[in-house]
Parts: structure tokens; C-alpha cells; sequence
């Protein structure tokens, strides 16, 4: 296959893209497909006249890592000013390619914006669609749909800049539709909740805030609407922000998470739950929280997990014995089948 793997764009979770996309044009690049990886924001400012030609070169794209901190944007912009979040050439590109891979994560390449400018140019694309991606990015729908179909979901709601909060402490603050943690902090101390909202509201102009639920942190992925493998997460510091998720050896992640017959079924056939009540398609990510006393909390469901060299998906996968590549190409499989 000809296949456009995007990645990039323009979103505080960039790096973690450009890992994801470099990962997988190797991958499938190794299996045989023929390959172009393609930066969404920066796009390509001059195309070949045979644009093919962009999906037989060898495979000499650098390995990406991904920092402590999450990129500046404001000098990403200066590389390219305007309005436009999809760079020149991208959609050309795409139109040559039999399917696109989207390696991005957050922002304008998580929410559905992309994934419907896709379908309007009838471009094939991995992953779910514009609505499920949608509903998935913002924490506010995904809370009210959870509670809708029986999900247990930690109590909150969403403010706007002015509003006071009135959340009990201890509670979490994240950014409605962000992603990877950005701008995420457990509040514990009233002198606390200030500098929290703001980092939050430096993200974006709704930020919700809900309960603090302690237990045990668990994920698990959902291929083709079957439960994977549940992981637990364990930080050696603080909670599974940035750096804990994207730096080797920050975080403990237990593969398979060591939990009774019984706790391993109630997770997994909640995160299927979680996977149709937010209409998705292909694979995704759901995690929770194992309070002590059995109870089960899902904090969000991801689109696009990571698979960068530290993610979790691929992990969950090679618990299967499934391998990188063998992984990559099942999403291949499964996305085309969405088409037929």
C-alpha cells in the first residue's frame, strides 16, 4: 500500500507526534508498504511533479524522542505564519496515498477537525471518525455520555475564565480538550487551585475540574472493539503527567497489571463500554481508576494513543505477541475495513 503517515501538526503534544509517526513510517516501511511521512503544520512548501515519488524513498527519517517539555509553539508558528493548521501540499499528498496513517496526537489532529477535512476530500484515514474523535477530546461530552450509559466517571464540571471554582479539595484540573496531561495538576491545598487554573487556562478558555479519586491507575487499549491488555501505571514521582509518560524509566507500567480474573474482566469489558458509548472505530485507549473499595472510574478515552517507544499500546500488544509492526499493520487492517 501507498500510505501518507501524518504527524506533527500543530499541538502542545507535537514531539510526542513526531515519535509516534517516525515509529510507525519505519514499521511499515519494514513490512513492505511504500511510505511518505508527512508533517501536517509544516506540510511540503514544493511537491516533485510526480508525487509518487514521495513514497519511494528509503527509509532515512531520524528516530524522534520526545522531551521533558512540550514544544513552543509560538516559534513553531514563526516557521510558518498564518491561519491555516494544515500546511501546504498535506491533502496533495494524501489524495496520492491509498490510506492515511494519523501518527498525531491532540489539538486539531485528535478533535476531528482533520479527520472530517479528510473525509470532505474522500481520503481514507486510520483510526476513528470525525464525531467519535470529537465526542472522545472533550472531557465535558465524554463525562456527560459515560454517565448516560452507566460508566462510573469521577464528579466534576467545566468553568470558564471569572467563574469561581467550588469543586471540593483534593480535585484534579486538567484542560477540557487536552491531552498527554498538558496543563494537568492534582490540587491538594487551597493556596494550590490558583496557579493550577492558570496553567490550565494557558491551554485553553474551558478547563474542567472534578474529584480527586485515589486508587489504582490503569489503561487499556481497544483493537477492532476487543480489550486488550490492562497495564497499571505506577510513577516513581508525582502522577502520570508529561515526563512521567515520555521519559524511559520515570514510570513503572505493569504489563499485564497484576489484578484477580474478576478485576481484569470488569476493566476490560468497561473500556469495550467506554469504546461505543463514544462511538469509536478501530482502536483507542481508555483509563481508569481502581479505588479501594472495587469501584471503577474512567478519566478519559484516547483516539490516538501513543506509539512512541515508551507507549502503552504498543506494550499491551507485545503482551499478546503482537510486534510493533504486526500492531501498525492491524490498524491498517482494521481502518480499511471501516471503509468497506
Amino acid at each position: 500500500m501507498k500510505i501518507a503517515v501524518l504527524c506533527g501538526g500543530y499541538s502542545h503534544e507535537r514531539d510526542v507526534s513526531l515519535s509516534t509517526g517516525t515509529g510507525a513510517a519505519h514499521a511499515l516501511r519494514e513490512r513492505g508498504h511504500r511510505v511518505a511521512l508527512v508533517d501536517v503544520f509544516l506540510g511540503a512548501e514544493q511537491l516533485p511533479e510526480d508525487i509518487d515519488t514521495l513514497f519511494t524513498v528509503e527509509d532515512k527519517d531520524q528516530r524522534r524522542s520526545v522531551s521533558e517539555r512540550e514544544p513552543d509553539l509560538e516559534a513553531l508558528r514563526r516557521l510558518r505564519p498564518g491561519r491555516r493548521l494544515v500546511g501546504p501540499g498535506v491533502l496533495e499528498i494524501c489524495e496520492h496515498a491509498d490510506m492515511a496513517f494519523l501518527a498525531l496526537h491532540g489539538g486539531n489532529g485528535e478533535n476531528g477537525q482533520l479527520q472530517a477535512t479528510l473525509d470532505m476530500y474522500g481520503i481514507p484515514y486510520t483510526g476513528s471518525g470525525y464525531i467519535g474523535s470529537a465526542l472522545a477530546m472533550d472531557k465535558e461530552l465524554t463525562k456527560s455520555l459515560l454517565l448516560q450509559s452507566g460508566i462510573g466517571t469521577a464528579r466534576g464540571r467545566v468553568f470558564r475564565r471569572g467563574e469561581k471554582c467550588d469543586i471540593p479539595l483534593p480535585c484534579v484540573v486538567k484542560p477540557c480538550s487536552g491531552g498527554s496531561s498538558v496543563g494537568t495538576a492534582i490540587v491538594r491545598e487551597e493556596k494550590e487551585l490558583e496557579d493550577a487554573l492558570e496553567a490550565a487556562f494557558a491551554c485553553e478558555e474551558r478547563v474542567l475540574v472534578e474529584q480527586y479519586i485515589s486508587g489504582r491507575e490503569l489503561t487499556v487499549g481497544i483493537l477492532d472493539g476487543r480489550a486488550m491488555s490492562v497495564i497499571e501505571i505506577i510513577p516513581h514521582n508525582g502522577f502520570y503527567d508529561y515526563k512521567n509518560k515520555y521519559q524511559a524509566g520515570f514510570t513503572e507500567e505493569l504489563c499485564p497489571a497484576p489484578l484477580t480474573p474478576q478485576e481484569t474482566e470488569k476493566v476490560q469489558r468497561a473500556a469495550e463500554a467506554v469504546f461505543r458509548a463514544l462511538h469509536l472505530q478501530v482502536y483507542a485507549r481508555a483509563d481508569f481508576i481502581l479505588d479501594a473499595s472495587g469501584a471503577l472510574f474512567c478519566l478519559e478515552a484516547n483516539t490516538l494513543p501513543g506509539m512512541t517507544p515508551t507507549s502503552l499500546i504498543p506494550q499491551m500488544a507485545a503482551a499478546e505477541g503482537m510486534s510493533y509492526g504486526e500492531l501498525c499493520e492491524e490498524i491498517l487492517r482494521c481502518s480499511k475495513e471501516k471503509y468497506e
